[in-house]
């Protein structure tokens, strides 16, 4: 037979009494009196029909049970408490927090953030930035995350952002060296080998996947540089540095403004994108869902 559940308010009096070990610190948090806790306490007890607690001369202690019972309060506890702030407490207005990949903060979300902020000035959005995905892949440090991979993330909804092709990029004083490029001609591609190979590590498909499909894995170069973000490799690039692999939602920007250029005609499709991801099973802040719907709507803009 199934235990019926205790009232809210002895609950919170265990979890208090629990992290406080001491009846009065607890009844002080509560602003409940001593006798009021111990009621509380005893109630709870009589009702699971176990002993929750050890009292001691200088405090409490708790039995196996209680120890047993306690990750579980304070879980729905500190839940309820969230919640309960978010929707109709100070938290309606707290800021979203928004992990992303550094390059497509700068390349992609930047020019568009002013746009966001005209239309939406009740939400704020803090951004921090994450360049490879953490061993821990359970550990939920914001709102949202913008990731970079194949989708599939245990745990997580997915949006797709991106869907991008893979072609090298230099600066156009670099691109002038190379002579008389015909885009048509593999051949041409051949020049790369004498060039500097700006590669970015971390990501599955790159330099080696657009050299196999350009038909041109043989080749080897002179001299390669590595970074870990790729907002590095395009900012040596843009100066002349080298040839970096562009991805198309990243350098779109940059291809129109002239500060780099595409002089090969070779672009290779790549399965690996951009999402904007959120925990599974969690509540979602009506803000958050406000970001969600204008950053997957100035995607499929650009899709």
């Amino acid at each position: 037979m199934k235990k019926k559940l205790p009232p809210l308010n002895w609950l919170r009096t265990f979890e208090a009494a629990a992290r406080h070990l001491n009846l009065t610190k607890a009844s002080m948090e509560l602003n409940l009196t001593q006798a009021a806790t111990s009621q509380h306490i005893k109630g709870l007890e009589s009702q699971l029909g176990t002993t929750l607690f050890r009292r001691l001369p200088r405090g409490l202690e708790l039995t196996d049970a209680g120890k047993a019972y306690l990750p579980v309060v304070h879980e729905c506890i500190r839940r309820l408490t969230t919640a309960t702030d978010e929707i109709f407490g100070q938290g309606k207005t707290r800021l979203l927090t928004v992990k992303a990949s550094l390059v497509f903060f700068t390349t992609w979300i930047a020019p568009r953030l002013p746009s966001f902020c005209a239309q939406y000035p009740d939400v704020g959005v803090r951004f921090t930035s994450n360049i490879w995905l953490a061993r821990d892949n359970s550990a939920h440090d914001s709102d949202m995350e913008i990731r970079y991979g194949k989708g599939g993330w245990p745990g997580f909804d997915a949006d797709r952002l991106s869907w991008d092709e893979l072609f090298p990029v230099c600066s156009p004083h670099l691109a002038s060296t190379l002579g008389s490029i015909d885009q048509a001609d593999l051949g041409a591609c051949e020049q790369l080998s004498k060039q500097t190979l700006l590669h970015v590590i971390g990501y599955e498909e790159g330099w080696g996947h657009w050299l196999d499909q350009a038909g041109l894995s043989y080749m080897t170069f002179s001299h390669e540089v590595q970074f870990d973000t790729l907002i590095s490799a395009l900012e040596v690039a843009k100066h002349g540095g080298g040839f970096a692999l562009g991805r198309t939602s990243l350098v779109e920007d940059m291809l129109e403004k002239g500060l780099i250029t595409a002089p090969f005609g070779q672009k290779v499709p790549t399965a690996e994108a951009f999402y904007l991801l959120r925990p599974s099973n969690k509540y979602i802040h009506p803000h958050a869902e406000i970001f969600r719907g204008w950053l997957v709507d100035e995607a499929k803009q650009k899709h």
